[in-house]
């Protein structure tokens, strides 16, 4: 399960970065924070080596980490929400639809993982 501390530092860094335009320096401890979140959202190893390689690409990472947080979020919350009102009118096999289009589409593992469980728990009704 990802450090939710170290998820709410990558969307406030980005917003201070992308929105307010303040300035981005690599140091050792943005360094590792954005190794550890990369990998927590399916960022391979060697994609972060390439992007740590000075400012400007590791910026880049630090906005296609918090933009994979955002976006895999937003699609759970939908998927959660259609399968949960599916399943409420009683569509169990409507209510799988969802949790299976997100587990076809989401790369975030965290994200995948409570979609899984959410589908185990519809199967197991």
């Amino acid at each position: 399960m990802p450090e939710h501390h170290a998820w709410h530092q990558i969307r406030e860094l980005n917003r201070r970065v992308t929105d307010l335009g303040e300035p981005f320096a690599l140091t050792d401890e943005l360094r590792a924070l954005l190794r550890g979140t990369a990998s927590e959202v399916a960022i391979t190893p060697g994609e972060v080596a390439q992007a740590l390689q000075d400012d400007a690409s590791a910026a880049a990472l630090l906005k296609e980490i918090a933009k994979r947080i955002r976006v895999g979020s937003r699609r759970l919350s939908r998927a959660l929400t259609e399968a949960n009102k599916r399943r409420e009118e009683g569509d169990l096999e409507g209510a799988r639809a969802p949790l299976q289009e997100l587990l076809e589409r989401e790369v975030v593992p965290f994200y995948r993982e409570l979609a899984q469980l959410e589908l185990d728990a519809l199967d197991a009704q």
